[in-house]
């Protein structure tokens, strides 16, 4: 049985075809590239042309490399890229070439910066993007919800065997489904508003219902009359307004369950998956103070949520650890078999950094030394992998 992380030091160009055969296909890549800041960036490959704008010269750098995972990916695999505003128009476009714009899942809004950069001329920027792609959509694992979103104080109501649960109108309140648009689904229901009893059919004391919006127009159900039939104990009926108003009404009972999961934003808060500033915090506990802007894992771990439990994992720009981290940390919690490759180039540190001051010469030099840390205090195990030359 492998250990749950793996450490490749080397050019992802040249080490993904190499690690494939005996570690993938990937069902989950994530890539947090160079963000093309003006700064150099160590994955310097050859551009035509001597003055090649910076926009180009990125271009030509990733795209080779998006190509290359998209390889060595499973059919049911996705792939989530981090970037931010100085490239997020082009990647979207080199994302489209290379896994096709029906393999688009989502752009999502990623608020690591919740206090939003001071420095600099415009807005304080508290935001980047998570772009979200398909290797095949139609074998896609990804389940766009998270069990960890769920919260029980959304279900205040329990049942006579103790279950929680909330009330949710059967009535479908959006308008665009109304009896012109969707006509076999008005129809009359029988409840009793005392003993919650719900019927297609008359029975003692039950009352006709039939949907209608507040306005009074007319409305349809969001079941079936087979499915009201099927699951006559996940609804009630109970009286609503007051006065004249007041009239009979058929909710379902929406049930607090294992395993229940809520669907996912767009938009994805610093209070939820942690920020630059608690990730920072996060190494700093493990190993120390020695990188400026590391992902937080909790970013890692709702991708994780997304894909199956088994899934193989692979991190092609390493950078301090994170994803590594952050798969033992799911494991840990859920049970999951989940396995990690985390590949970084021998790229050297900043001079004076903390990683420098900490005798670390290269980034690899962090990713390894974090993914060690991790084994010893999380668990799962750690080894490193030298490929042939």
């Amino acid at each position: 049985m492998r250990p749950w992380n793996t450490f490749v030091e080397g050019d992802n160009l040249d080490v993904l075809p190499r690690l494939a055969p005996a570690y993938g296909p990937f069902d989950v890549v994530y890539l947090d590239p160079p963000y093309n800041t003006g700064n150099p960036f160590a994955y310097a490959d050859k551009v035509d042309g001597p003055r090649a704008d910076r926009h180009r010269v990125w271009a030509a750098m990733m795209r080779p490399r998006l190509e290359a995972v998209r390889a060595v990916m499973s059919e049911r695999g996705a792939v989530f890229v981090s970037i931010d505003d100085n490239e997020a128009a082009r990647l979207r476009l080199l994302m489209d070439e290379v896994y096709g714009e029906k393999g688009f899942v989502a752009q999502v809004v990623v608020n690591l910066n919740p206090k939003g950069r001071q420095l600099g001329r415009g807005f304080a920027t508290s935001h980047e993007y998570l772009l979200v792609y398909a290797r095949s959509p139609a074998h896609c694992a990804l389940d766009a919800s998270s069990p960890s979103l769920v919260d029980p104080r959304d279900f205040p109501l329990t049942s006579d065997d103790g279950r929680r649960h909330r009330r949710l109108p059967l009535r479908n309140t959006n308008k665009k489904f109304n009896p012109v648009t969707a006509p076999t689904m008005h129809f009359a229901v029988y409840g009793d508003p005392e003993s919650g009893r719900v019927s297609t059919a008359p029975f003692a004391g039950s009352v006709e219902i039939k949907p209608v919006f507040g306005d009074g127009a007319p409305a349809v159900w969001r079941w079936s009359a087979a499915k009201i039939d099927a699951q006559p104990d996940d609804l009630v009926c109970r009286w609503v307004g007051t006065g004249e108003r007041r009239r009979a009404d058929v909710f379902q009972r929406d049930w607090l369950h294992e395993g229940r999961r809520k669907k996912l934003r767009t938009i994805w808060l610093a209070g939820e998956i942690g920020s630059t500033d608690t990730a920072v915090m996060e190494l700093k506990a493990l190993i120390g103070h020695l990188f400026e802007s590391p992902k937080p894992t909790g970013l890692l771990r709702r991708i994780l949520e997304t894909m199956p439990g088994d899934a193989r994992v692979l991190d092609p720009f390493a950078g301090s650890g994170t994803t590594g981290h952050a798969v033992a940390l799911q494991n840990a919690a859920d049970g999951g078999r989940r396995t990690c490759v985390s590949v970084n180039l021998p790229e050297p540190v900043r001079p004076g950094s903390n990683a420098d001051l900490a005798g670390l010469a290269r980034v690899s030099d962090v990713t390894r030394a974090r993914l060690k840390a991790v084994a010893d205090v999380v668990g799962g195990g750690f080894e490193e992998l030298t490929l042939d030359s």
